[in-house]
């Protein structure tokens, strides 16, 4: 027999639970506290996943840059054209693009990254993210004559924002039900304790999320959102809360609002639940303030959510999870440099502090936490003044210590218009589909191969169905 002998850390964790919740939450606590206690005894069980998404449409262009001579020639001559050029400096030059050197080269090709990722390029060197070129939207590998000739089915209603935010994260055009982040926890979602903590979202409401038993659970900065009026003094008066507590949770003899009250009691104590196990914020590095601005970095705050809900995976006896954090303003149709460069300040600086605090000992999760960019879409090569219009495929980034890093996967795409991997101004027609990004990152999640064609059936269409850039 397997002996377990929970730590100190994790009994005083559970026994909270117990307490906070009360009577009425007992039997949810309990089976919190029994099954969390052998989850922490297999913390290398344990796996998460992290969607970054850019909302408006990243431009990839200034994100990574191929720098070989041909590649930077038609850069500047399409992006540094007065009044107002959207190129950047020059490696080497003040501000420059920073060199990266991935570990398999592409023939005669060179490769930076935004003047602003300093810190990402830290991270790429350390080995622990990779880039993923040219990833868009497919049903099936297309050419630029299959696209021309509408020979091969494309997907729906290319180029409209909302539109394709839910085809990345849910396979069709908006109103899709359905996203493989909530699919994936359909499946894997018995493996916790509770079911209610797999898909977490720290963005609002995500398709990506939504699974078919499978219901995505949102929470603030601060944890769990509370139902107001259910703690402290009310009107007054110390009794109100309790009173207020005792009608919106009270068994009823109407169907409907019986369910009420159930679905407003599970919400109280899970609720209660999350926010006791997760480890406080004094137990991680404080969020950092944007470069060169006493602002608090969005994005880094919502990570280190992400990070304190980890770092309380074995008190909620949690073994797959998926989260779901967002920038926005990606839509840059003007002001390009300005505010693109803000944006990849902001980036590069939540990532590192994500990789810093999964590395901490209060966490400790680095090899069992993987995170990715996703976006509406790429953006144009050309310009149309000072921003860019909407585009297609696009590279991305994956990182942590699972990551087969410091590598780019995929072919880098001819830097130009009117090439085979341009459908327009320098749109990029991608190389890579969702389903093969995705798919890859399923496999290492832990779904099956038979599971990972149901969540991605799309992914049979295209030859290589692993990238390779998860270990």
């Amino acid at each position: 027999m397997q002996r377990i002998d929970a730590s100190r850390r994790e009994f005083l964790r559970t026994s909270s639970l117990l307490s906070v919740l009360g009577p009425a939450g007992m039997p949810f606590a309990l089976n919190l506290a029994t099954i969390g206690a052998a989850a922490a005894q297999t913390a290398d069980d344990y796996r998460a996943l992290v969607c970054v998404f850019f909302f408006g449409g990243n431009d990839h262009h200034n994100t990574v840059i191929a720098t070989d001579t041909a590649s930077w020639s038609e850069y500047l001559r399409l992006r540094a054209a007065p009044p107002d050029p959207i190129a950047l400096a020059a490696p080497g030059a003040a501000g420059g693009v920073l060199p990266v050197e991935p570990v398999s080269p592409q023939s005669g090709r060179s490769f930076a990254l935004h003047p602003n990722l300093g810190p990402l390029k830290s991270l790429f060197d350390a080995g622990r993210v990779a880039i993923v070129a040219n990833v868009g939207p497919l049903i099936a590998p297309m050419s630029k004559a299959q696209y021309n000739t509408n020979s091969v089915l494309r997907p729906p209603k290319l180029f409209s924002h909302n539109d394709q935010q839910s085809t990345w994260q849910a396979y069709a055009p908006e109103g899709s039900r359905y996203g493989w982040g909530g699919r994936m926890g359909d499946l894997l979602a018995s493996r916790n304790a509770a079911s209610t903590f797999t898909c977490m979202s720290l963005s609002g409401n995500a398709v990506w999320l939504a699974g078919q038993t499978t219901l995505q659970y949102q929470v603030g900065p601060n944890g769990a959102i509370p139902i107001a009026g259910l703690s402290g003094s009310q009107f007054g008066s110390p009794v109100a809360a309790s009173v207020l507590r005792s009608i919106v949770t009270a068994d009823r003899p109407h169907l409907l609002e019986r369910e009420i009250n159930r679905v407003s009691a599970r919400s109280i104590d899970a609720q209660a639940a999350l926010n006791a196990a997760m480890l406080a914020d004094s137990a991680v590095a404080p969020v950092p303030l944007v470069p060169g601005t006493t602002q608090r970095n969005a994005l880094a705050a919502q990570l280190q959510t992400v990070a304190r809900v980890i770092g309380g995976r074995g008190a909620l006896g949690a073994r797959r999870q998926v989260f779901f954090v967002g920038l926005g303003g990606f839509d840059t149709h003007d002001r390009q440099r300005v505010n693109h460069g803000n944006l990849m300040a902001q980036v590069g600086q939540a990532l590192e502090y994500f990789d810093a605090l999964l590395a901490s000992a209060a966490v400790n999760a680095l090899n069992e936490v993987t995170l990715f960019t996703a976006s509406d879409f790429g953006r144009t090569l050309t310009s149309n003044g000072d921003g860019t219009d909407h585009g297609w495929g696009a590279h991305h980034f994956v990182s942590g210590g699972a990551v087969r890093g410091k590598d780019i996967y995929g072919r880098f795409p001819v830097v130009g218009v009117n090439t085979d991997d341009d459908v327009g101004q320098g749109r990029l027609l991608p190389a890579v589909s969702v389903d093969q990004y995705a798919g890859t990152l399923a496999r290492w999640f832990g779904l099956s191969g038979a599971q990972v064609d149901e969540v991605f059936p799309n992914l049979r269409n295209f030859p290589v169905t692993n990238l390779g850039f998860m270990t």
